[in-house]
């Protein structure tokens, strides 16, 4: 038996439980030895039969005197039975679809019972579906414990299943592989010098301690074991990225100097002190030839456009190494076509009369700033024409969806990429960027999403972080209610008076077409469709009402958010679709309807939208829900400062469960028990860069660690999506 051995080729298994497995992603041997207990069972007394109660959970001691496999007379359940005395009594222990019980167990063996005792119609005790374990041996005597003192703190785990898997059976199937032979064969990855630093239990004594706990302490031990080991393993990547990237060559930008102080006096407003602080490290970091790999972190509305076209800035006014003449090159990426061309019309406002060419490319079509023309508008060109100004560097900014790094995209001289709200980018993309093996462009990653400190320490560990944490000067903070189902009358009249002063609204709904009713838990939500019929008809038959979502075509959304923009739409109803980057200054209302659908960061996302001006802005939380958990947490969107500070929040109040951390970073529910722990974070942070950076000076990096390097080339990559 090896780790990566799949468990169906070690354990005879039926199909209901082969799929049980996949729903649970439990596929080798290292899988189910790390399917961790969710928690664990009560600790019950141990009684004696005699004594034992209905209704009560109790352990049981005592013999096999018989054991059977028998099936239910009319739906032929497989149902194993056994007989347990002591010298007290006899009791029925009953297990309903676990034939292997009978199999596992023979007449004679001594065993402890744990679980809730049952009654049937004719009074006779049972105990049913008990946890099973084989003892060495059963003190029999007047004394009321049976059994040792040590057997007694025996935690009974409780794993996570799925129809046609127990929680008993993978018990007994990891007992079964921590006494193999595989087990004795186990290697320790973790450094041992970083174990005994934190106390840490080895491997091995994890495994039985998180398993088969004895001690309340040993579990939590082990737990703490796991936590630091998932969260070191990604640090260790994350590390060797960066050491990657360093090793790399890219454009020295020399320092711009009163030249930027002239770029930036072009805007109608002065920096705040994060946005200036935020200037001025990014051109120092690009004044070196390692590149630059920092991740700019900052509310909707807090200035991250502007200190980024800084930095283009600084990039358009180098010229390439050894030529007097010529621009280096920017790429700028963001994930949609609609916040392209935002992006670009700002950036036309930026370098208008500057000389420098902006250029724009999306699947459904390309543009080029200025035209032969109007030196103060764009042209839409072919793609071919854009693709050979790129390539022979006549078009220094290139601003676009993921089509930029497709193979048809040839820089001249790329020196910088921005990655707006895309963070799956890293060395290898950055290389074919700008098609040179041994040099990588500077890189500028930056996000609106409120993320907890742990998390931006652990997920983008191979980047240096900046937060721009001030709005700008006459900013109002967003005025939050959350509307119970008896109050929206009263808001849609607040609405409906803001509407008519020449303000605009967005309504935010969690799908867009109606749930289908015969489908199996599905979510009665609000879509989309039917809340434009709705508030068309009923609320505002006297307004304009618009809809956009991500299933309409390029061109359509466009059209939508045109006559948004220019004021022809009152209420846009949309789908998440507008969480990310869209613009409108006059748009200073929003409802979000089945808010307690979102997590706390998406819902401070959303209110961002209507903060994009001076103009006082309001966010109307709308809910389904009146439970007193659900209102809690919602009204941390009105106590809170920064998205920051919420995200913090939410990840202590909702709990790593609820964060859908697995599926969302790829981060494992014990390591997002990590996550809460500021402490740990930045121990395992700390390890993994001592490590990582004495080793990447040798030829062959962790070449003295080969249990952990195998380790490390079996995970994959953490990404935020």
């Amino acid at each position: 038996m090896n780790l990566d051995d799949k468990i169906i080729e070690n354990f005879r298994t039926v199909e209901s439980q082969r799929k049980a497995l996949g729903r649970l992603k439990i596929e080798t041997i290292q899988d189910l030895l790390y399917h961790f207990p969710t928690r664990y069972g009560d600790k019950y007394d141990v009684v004696r039969i005699k004594n034992l109660q209905p209704k009560s959970g109790a352990t049981v001691y005592g013999r096999i005197k018989k054991i059977d496999l028998k099936k239910t007379y009319k739906s032929r359940v497989a149902i194993s039975e056994a007989t347990i005395e002591d010298d007290t009594g006899k009791i029925k222990a009953i297990w309903f679809n676990q034939p292997y019980i009978a199999k596992m167990f023979q007449k004679d063996d001594l065993v402890s019972l744990t679980g809730e005792i049952g009654e049937t119609k004719s009074k006779t005790l049972t105990i049913n579906n008990p946890k099973i374990e084989k003892v060495e041996s059963i003190q029999v005597g007047s004394s009321d414990s049976l059994f040792n003192t040590e057997d007694n703190d025996f935690l009974s785990p409780v794993y996570k299943e799925s129809k046609g898997i127990t929680s008993n059976w993978i018990y007994y199937t990891i007992q079964k592989i921590i006494k193999s032979d595989l087990f004795e064969k186990l290697e320790e990855p973790i450094p041992e010098n970083i174990l005994e630093k934190y106390n840490l239990p080895k491997l091995k004594t994890a495994l039985i301690w998180i398993h088969s706990p004895k001690k309340e302490r040993d579990a939590l031990s082990a737990r703490k074991r796991f936590a630091f080991e998932e969260i070191f393993y990604i640090q260790l990547k994350k590390q060797i990225q960066r050491q990657q990237a360093k090793s790399l060559d890219s454009y020295i930008i020399d320092d711009a100097g009163d030249s930027i102080k002239d770029f930036l006096s072009r805007f109608p407003f002065d920096l705040t002190e994060s946005q200036q602080k935020a200037v001025d490290t990014i051109l120092e970091d690009i004044q070196t030839p390692e590149p630059m790999s920092r991740l700019l972190e900052g509310d909707v509305g807090s200035g991250k456009t502007v200190v980024s076209a800084a930095a283009v800035y600084a990039v358009t006014k180098t010229s390439p190494k050894d030529h007097k003449f010529g621009r280096l090159q920017t790429a700028y990426m963001v994930p949609t076509e609609i916040l392209a061309k935002q992006h670009f019309e700002n950036f036309i406002k930026y370098f208008e009369n500057t000389g420098v060419q902006i250029g724009l490319m999306t699947g459904s079509g390309c543009y080029k700033f200025p035209s032969k023309v109007s030196p103060t508008e764009a042209t839409k060109i072919s793609r071919a024409q854009l693709l050979k100004w790129i390539e022979s560097g006549d078009i220094p900014i290139l601003i676009g969806t993921h089509s930029l790094i497709q193979k048809t995209v040839k820089f001249k001289n790329l020196a910088l990429v921005i990655i707006d709200e895309q963070h799956r980018f890293g060395t290898e993309q950055r290389k074919k960027l700008a098609q040179k093996e041994d040099f990588a462009p500077h890189l500028l990653s930056m996000t609106a999403t409120p993320i907890p400190r742990t998390l931006a320490l652990t997920i983008y560990g191979d980047l240096d972080l900046s937060i721009i944490d001030q709005m700008p000067l006459g900013r109002k903070p967003v005025i939050t209610d959350i509307v119970l189902k008896n109050e929206r009358d009263e808001t849609y009249e607040k609405i409906r008076k803001e509407i008519k002063n020449g303000r605009q609204a967005y309504v935010i709904c969690p799908r867009i077409d109606e749930p289908d009713p015969d489908k199996q838990n599905t979510l009665n939500v609000k879509s989309v469709k039917t809340e434009v019929k709705y508030l068309q008809e009923k609320i505002f038959p006297e307004l304009k009402i618009g809809m956009i979502h991500g299933k309409m075509k390029p061109v359509e959304k466009d059209s939508i958010m045109k006559e948004f923009e220019d004021g022809g739409i009152d209420i846009l109803v949309s789908t998440s679709v507008i969480e990310v980057g869209v613009n409108v200054p006059n748009s200073t209302m929003i409802i979000i309807e089945g808010a307690e659908r979102f997590g706390l960061a998406q819902l401070h996302q959303l209110r961002g939208r209507v903060i994009r001006s001076n103009h006082q802005a309001y966010c109307y939380i709308f809910t389904e829900s009146n439970t007193q958990k659900t209102i809690d947490r919602l009204q941390a969107l009105k106590t809170s400062k920064n998205g920051f500070e919420l995200s913090e929040h939410d990840l202590q109040l909702r709990g790593s469960g609820e964060l859908a951390g697995n599926k969302q970073w790829g981060i494992s529910d014990i390591g997002m028990e990590a996550i809460k722990n500021i402490k740990m974070v930045e121990a395992a942070r700390e390890e993994s860069n001592k490590l990582i950076t004495k080793e990447f000076k040798k030829k062959n990096p962790l070449k003295n660690f080969p249990t952990l390097k195998k380790k490390l080339e079996s995970k994959r990559d953490i990404h935020f999506e």
